[in-house]
Order: C-alpha cells, then sequence, then structure tokens
C-alpha cells in the first residue's frame, strides 16, 4: 500500500500520511490489531481502514458530471487519472457543507474493482490504532454503513463499511 505524502504538502498532514504510509512496513505484535484514519463531518468523528487509503489530498475544484446521484459531486484528475468524488456528508444525508475551508479533504480510496474513488470530508485528523476486541457493535440507526463503533477517549469513532459507503445504488 503507497499513500502519496507528497500530495499533502508540508505540515500535520504530511506526519499523518506517513503514518499512514508505514502501515504494514512494520511488525505488528498482535494480528488483530487495526489501523483507522479518523475523518471528521461537523463535529462528529468516523473512520476508514488504512488498507483501503491511497492519499489523502487537500481540497481542490472538483469538475461536475450531469446525470449522477446527488452524493456524488463530479470529478478530478489525479496525476492523470480521473477520481470520482463523493461527498460524504451528502451520502450520509447530512446538510453540505458551504465553506470550501483550508481543513477540507479528499480521500482517496482504493476500490475493490482496481478503480479510485474520493471521499470528500471536513477534515482529517489521525490514524487510530486499536485491537478488534476494542470494537463494538454498531447501534441500530448506524447500521447501514457503520460497521463498527471504536471508542477513543470519552467518545466513539463510527467506522464505516467502505463498499456500503461507496455503493450509491441506482436511485441514490
Amino acid at each position: 500500500m503507497s499513500i502519496e505524502i507528497g500530495a499533502l504538502g508540508p505540515g500535520p498532514f504530511e506526519e499523518l500520511a506517513r503514518s499512514a504510509a508505514l502501515h504494514g512496513q512494520e511488525p505488528i505484535e498482535s494480528t488483530s490489531e487495526r489501523e483507522l484514519l479518523v475523518l471528521w463531518l461537523d463535529d462528529d468523528p468516523y473512520a476508514l481502514p488504512v488498507e483501503r487509503v491511497r492519499e489523502i489530498v487537500r481540497w481542490r475544484p472538483i469538475t461536475p458530471v450531469p446525470r449522477v446521484p446527488a452524493a456524488v459531486r463530479g470529478v478530478l484528475s489525479l496525476r492523470g487519472e480521473i477520481v470520482q468524488v463523493i461527498d460524504l456528508r451528502l451520502r450520509l444525508g447530512l446538510a453540505p457543507s458551504l465553506a470550501e475551508g483550508r481543513r477540507r479533504r479528499i480521500v482517496v480510496l482504493h476500490g475493490d474493482d482496481g478503480q479510485m474513488t474520493g471521499l470528500l470530508v471536513d477534515r482529517v485528523s489521525e490514524v487510530l490504532r486499536l485491537r478488534d476486541e476494542e470494537l463494538r457493535a454498531p447501534t441500530g440507526r448506524d447500521a447501514g454503513t457503520v460497521v463498527a463503533l471504536a471508542p477513543q477517549g470519552d467518545r466513539f469513532v463510527s467506522v464505516f463499511d467502505v463498499d456500503r459507503v461507496l455503493d450509491l445504488g441506482v436511485g441514490a
């Protein structure tokens, strides 16, 4: 797995990307340890498995595409490859963000089909490392796209099932 560090530019995201890129290079003592990339929508934390993350890029203009599901913001060119970008806020039924803020990021994911898809998020903060036994089952209302809840301090981080998040369905 490789995460492009140069796409992040200098700053705290370089360290975050470097940490994620080192995944798989260091021996893991327990086979049940997971690494999750923590991202935020408003003040709510969510997470994605690090092994599905290709890179994290800064906000950039996205080219709209007609007749696509509402959650699809459009496409962007990433080093010559076309990447579909899904607004994760819209995908989850949240109000769209009006700001194109400096902290917004596009998390580029590897798809099972070899395609890349970007998720537009409000910000990315860290890589969370924990054991499988620390994960909790999601509540009934979260069960659609969330497969687990990960403890982080005094709150829980909702862990996404990437394939469900990316599945927009025919009528989405």
